[in-house]
């Protein structure tokens, strides 16, 4: 018999992803107990600096580590979870909002993501903060203050799942949910040095709240440190769902098997400048990109300066924020409710009073024919992946993570705010329009902040991207990348 792995020391548990945590559970060198227990007093200890978990489920957690857990493949391995679009039984879920948290509104059913997780193993000792409603590239809200980033405190971990992307950057836990509708996975990744993947429209079920969120832009998944618990974790939560509108086709293997994959030859287009114009590209998040170009061609993939015409289209950034500006309108509406009176500007932050008046100024066939215009705009994107392309290159970001306070606005004037938003989700949020899988890989430092790179897959070919994934992680592994705070 082949002896099991060696035990690690508790303090090391937080160089181990959660695959690695849950091997030392599965051989019975650790109890799930523990392996709460060791993430409890890491987020004790770090949080106070970065401001990540907000909402501690500790006794909670230790209750449930010491009860009957699901002998999944992630048997006790802690995790967080992004309070916005992931709903624990009996935890709070004040998106943001200051009112909301006054209230101390809890809900009572797990979300079937949160559900599914749970089934693989995993026990959650906290919700981590987000911006109101998850609105922004960075995770100020007035409602919880500031999350800050671990590889630099005076910068932005990005948004909105900033405080899920700081929770695991830091070595709090290995594994985080989050939620991206413009680019809220890959832009934190991007920021924090981490690793994550957007999949397919419909590949990971909203049940049972919604059936779709944005209009389809929302595809909800986690953070990690490793390309395997990423694909380890979409295996356990992807599936159509009882009610769902639509599902993406099943993958003909599990993702988890594609990590070890070779990709073989790729045909890899690459972008370096934001289309229409709309914001200015660092030399950092260009350089990061040649970087990422030129280690695909080592690895034998073909790699050209070639992207759809398509990203030039500037009508696309209108029809984007008449969608959301829709869908802030409605969630306002739902704040309404809960209050029992009308939201005044004191109850709401200026961004989302902005964007929500927006919304309510857009009449309903406004709004149908942005939609029109997005799926019309997505056909001619689609194209360029039928012409035989497998991936596109970009950066994640189209400048560094940003110094915190540069997207808080002025109540008088939220313009500048919003305007700064742009460069953080100009390359992201196309692919939340075409609903196509992205991934934010961490191959790039510039002067000691992480520079995430972007590989885009036609819909459905989250295969491709994990085996690349894999085969990056291993040619140029980052796991010995760790930020100045860490665990």
């Amino acid at each position: 018999m082949q002896p099991g792995p060696t035990l690690h020391p508790m303090t090391d548990l937080a160089e181990l992803d959660a695959m690695a945590q849950a091997e030392l559970v599965h051989t019975g060198q650790v109890t799930p107990l523990e392996l709460v227990d060791a993430a409890i007093e890491r987020i004790e200890r770090i949080n106070p600096e970065l401001n990540a978990v907000i909402h501690p489920r500790f006794e909670q957690a230790r209750a449930e580590a010491q009860g009957l857990v699901p002998n999944g493949p992630l048997r006790g391995v802690p995790i967080v979870v992004k309070d916005l679009d992931g709903s624990t039984t009996n935890d709070p879920r004040h998106l943001g909002n200051v009112r909301l948290k006054d209230l101390g509104i809890t809900v009572d059913h797990d979300s079937e993501l949160i559900a599914r997780l749970r089934r693989a193993g995993c026990i959650v000792v906290g919700k981590t903060n987000t911006p109101e409603f998850g609105l922004m590239p960075t995770t100020e809200p007035l409602a919880y203050g500031p999350t800050h980033n671990p590889w630099d405190l005076t910068r932005s971990p990005g948004g909105s799942s900033g405080g899920s992307a700081a929770a695991v950057a830091s070595g709090m836990v290995p594994l985080a949910h989050g939620g991206d509708g413009g680019g809220s996975l890959r832009i934190p990744a991007s920021a924090c040095g981490i690793f994550a993947l957007k999949s397919t429209r419909g590949r990971v079920s909203l049940a049972p709240d919604e059936g779709e969120a944005w209009g389809g832009f929302v595809s909800r998944g986690v953070l990690s440190r490793s390309v395997r618990d990423s694909a380890l974790a979409l295996d356990m939560i992807s599936g159509h769902a009882i009610g769902d509108p639509y599902s993406a086709p099943p993958p003909a293997a599990p993702y988890l098997t594609e990590v070890n994959e070779e990709p073989g030859v790729l045909r890899i287009g690459l972008r370096s400048t934001v289309g229409g114009g709309l914001a200015e590209t660092d030399p950092a998040c260009a350089a990061a990109v040649t970087d990422a170009a030129a280690l695909c061609e080592s690895l034998g993939h073909h790699v050209e300066e070639t992207s759809p015409a398509a990203l030039e289209d500037p009508a696309l950034v209108g029809s984007f924020i008449s969608v959301i500006s829709v869908w802030t309108a409605v969630e306002v509406e739902r704040l309404a409710a809960v209050l029992e009176r009308p939201v005044t500007p004191d109850d709401i932050e200026p961004v989302t009073w902005f964007y929500a008046e927006l919304g309510k100024a857009t009449s309903a066939a406004q709004y149908v024919e942005a939609i029109n215009a997005l799926h019309a705009w997505s056909r001619r994107m689609a194209g360029w992946w039928a012409e035989g392309y497998d991936v596109l290159l970009t950066p994640t970001m189209a400048q560094p993570p940003a110094p915190l306070g540069l997207m808080v606005a002025d109540p008088a004037d939220p313009g500048p705010a919003i305007a700064a938003t742009l460069p953080y989700a100009a390359y992201t949020a196309p692919f939340n329009v075409t609903g196509q899988p992205a991934m934010s890989v961490p191959l790039y430092l510039s002067n000691g902040i992480p520079i995430g790179t972007q590989f885009v897959a036609a819909n459905g070919r989250e295969d491709i991207l994990f085996r690349l994934a894999g085969q990056l992680e291993r040619q140029r592994p980052w796991d010995g990348l760790l930020p100045p705070v860490h665990a």
